[in-house]
């Protein structure tokens, strides 16, 4: 292990990483967090580490990462954020530190051309529209030049074009050696690769799919590797809950029925009950979709109200076990139709045991795991699929067990982790009890940089005029800072009525500064119309509180509507806090609140991104003044200098602007 001195020298003005990286700039948080960080690698500990804006935690993970010898497994938020380490930042520290180390770039089998789906894809001929005929030639042409097929190596298709689920694979789909393109596999391709690399870089709905699942290439991994650091590791109690539940969505049986059917064409064509059974699944999934009229997150007792939801649940069950039975009596003519009769079977006794008609197995983590207080079941209804879902109510026994079944290092860090501090909601959400935490403060000027404002007059967050009123508020501010705004909601419809007062007030006002709402172009491309414009205002929801960088004069005001507690109708939060409550806990302080506090931090954290930015905070929900736990809340924002008067938030945003 690399003595103190040693390591510190590296991130010294004049060090290596100082002498090879542009614009590096030494910061003593960040060596220190190295140190820190290499200390539990040597030690196989637990760290739980937090580290303010500015800090560059990238750098104070990967420096002792890449220098403690053994195999390293990096997960991070989103796959954005994993192709810019693999591609950007693990390559520039490797090459500062002359270290020499393998990378690689490890994602979910979705995201990867499935030579054998293209082929049937090609040979089905139907498609819903002309463009996704068009995308298909280029994928084609794709799988036949790239080396990794990965899509987001192909900049024609879109990431989110509907033929991608045509021609990848899926965990229930894919034929494994029994694929007759089993060796020009790219997924396969990349696992090997990555159980040759040094360096490995997943993400971390993919870790926590493969450690319940066994399927992606990680739990391969595991038994030699020596550290795992998390990366936006506020993400994973959310992440972690939805892999160590169970799920089963219409989605996935209409996945089967067409595979079904294109594997019935290939192979069976002479026994016409198949494709017949693969349409009336198919119809019978999307009927189930039907019964209801609007999307979101229902307890499973929702569906009481539900009149036309037992005979669908019934008719999809019906039709699932009379395709089953018909791909048993013809799985031995192709691998294709073995897989999906396999298929057939899970899906029909997850649809069992969800509906309550068949004992729930143990969970290989957690004996007991869905008995009455340990688990939820609800139901997820999306724009064209229901998913029915069975969660943990806490995760912590079972994460537990994971980071205590082999020694080695585990590393959680990100800019939100603790309330004032105190690390102990996250410590027990994830069951860490024992990890060693730290807290590391961003460099920037906070009191010179920045103003949190909470303005006076607002009315309390349940009144039918609170969003009228924060527009209104927003917007003396808005002119001042000639634009250059974001503004936060916590909910898609406030978002949405904030923009229609805003459009209006606009054209009284003549006021020309673009107006970007989300919903109306991807995230990515809303932030680079943001950035282009310089003066755009922009109305964003759960997507823009975290995970958006926009520096320098662009963003000089960010808006907060209310304090970001989740809904308590949510299905699975209500169901925790009534556990918390039942055990004579208080579910408020305990969850909720830590929860909203982590999440404000996130949302706080857009305005300020560099040492030369500056701007205010504006957060409208009186709650943080009038309420007794509004403090413990404010104190765990950076420290901002602090107002409630209008005038001095416009002074504060017109001197940025003369100075400017």
């Amino acid at each position: 292990m690399l003595a103190s001195g040693q390591l510190a020298s590296l991130f010294s003005p004049d060090g290596a990483l100082a002498a090879h990286i542009e614009n590096f700039r030494a910061r003593p948080q960040q060596a220190e967090m190295a140190q820190a960080i290499a200390e539990a690698i040597n030690a196989n500990g637990q760290l739980i580490a937090e580290a303010g804006t500015g800090t560059g935690k990238t750098f104070a993970y990967l420096v002792p990462a890449l220098l403690a010898g053994g195999k390293v497994i990096i997960s991070t938020g989103t796959k954005n954020l994993q192709d810019q380490l693999f591609q950007k930042d693990l390559p520039t520290v490797r090459d500062a530190l002359k270290a020499p180390v393998s990378l690689a770039l490890l994602k979910g089998r979705a995201n990867y051309v499935c030579h054998y789906h293209l082929e049937r894809a090609q040979a089905d001929g139907r498609f819903a529209t002309r463009e996704d005929v068009r995308h298909l030639g280029k994928i084609a042409k794709y799988a036949k030049t790239t080396q990794s097929g990965d899509k987001s190596g192909l900049a024609g298709v879109p990431e989110n074009a509907p033929i991608w689920m045509q021609v990848t694979s899926t965990r229930d789909n894919c034929l494994g050696q029994e694929c007759p393109q089993h060796k020009e596999c790219f997924v396969l391709k990349a696992r090997k690769e990555a159980m040759a690399a040094d360096v490995v870089v997943v993400n971390h709905h993919l870790f926590f799919a493969d450690v319940m699942l066994r399927d992606e290439g990680v739990a391969e991994l595991l038994p030699a590797c020596n550290t795992v650091i998390f990366d936006e590791a506020h993400q994973l109690p959310e992440t972690a809950s939805l892999f160590f539940g169970e799920s089963i969505s219409t989605s996935q049986l209409l996945d089967l029925a067409r595979d079904a059917r294109l594997e019935a064409a290939a192979s069976a064509r002479d026994f016409a009950a198949l494709p017949a059974a693969s349409d009336a699944l198919d119809k019978a999934a999307r009927d189930l979709r039907l019964v209801f009229k609007k999307e979101g997150r229902l307890p499973v007792t929702a569906t009481d109200d539900i009149k036309e939801w037992p005979d669908a649940l019934k008719t999809l069950g019906e039709r699932l076990a009379l395709l089953s039975g018909l791909l048993e009596k013809q799985a031995e003519r192709s691998e294709g139709l073995e897989n999906c009769r396999q298929r057939a079977q899970d899906l029909a006794r997850q649809l069992l045991q969800w509906s309550g008609n068949a004992p729930l197995p143990p969970h290989p983590e957690e004996e007991g795991r869905h008995g009455e207080d340990n688990s939820v079941r609800w139901l997820e209804v999306f724009h064209h699929a229901v998913q029915l879902n069975t969660t943990p109510l806490s995760i912590a026994e079972i994460f537990a067990r994971q980071v205590g079944g082999h020694p080695r290092a585990w590393i959680f860090t990100s800019a939100t982790l603790a309330v004032k501090r105190d690390f102990s909601h996250y410590q027990s959400e994830m069951g860490l009890s024992d990890a060693r935490t730290a807290c590391w403060d961003s460099p920037f000027n906070y009191p010179e940089q920045a103003l949190l404002y909470v303005p006076q007059g607002i009315p309390e967050p349940n009144s039918p005029a609170y969003t009228e009123a924060v527009a209104q508020a927003a917007l003396p501010l808005i002119e001042a800072s000639k634009g250059r705004a974001f503004l936060l909601f916590t909910s898609l419809r406030a978002m949405q009525r904030a923009h229609e007062i805003l459009t209006a007030e606009f054209d009284r006002r003549n006021l020309s500064y673009p107006l970007l709402l989300q919903g109306e172009g991807s995230r990515n491309d809303l932030l680079m119309r943001f950035r282009e414009h310089g003066n755009a205002v922009l109305l964003g929801s759960q997507s823009f509180w975290e995970g958006v960088d926009v520096r320098g004069e662009a963003l000089q005001l960010v808006v907060i509507d209310k304090l970001p507690f989740a809904p308590p109708d949510d299905p699975v939060l209500a169901a925790r806090i009534a556990r918390i409550n039942r055990q004579g806990r208080n579910a408020f302080l305990e969850y909720q609140l830590p929860r909203a506090v982590i999440a404000l931090k996130q949302g706080a954290g857009r305005l300020i991104r560099d040492e030369k930015d500056s701007g205010v905070l504006m957060i409208c929900d009186p709650r943080l003044i009038g309420k007794a736990y509004g403090k413990r809340v404010w104190q765990s924002l950076p420290p901002f200098r602090r107002t409630r008067e209008r005038d001095e938030a416009l002074r504060f945003l017109r001197r940025i602007f003369s100075e400017g």
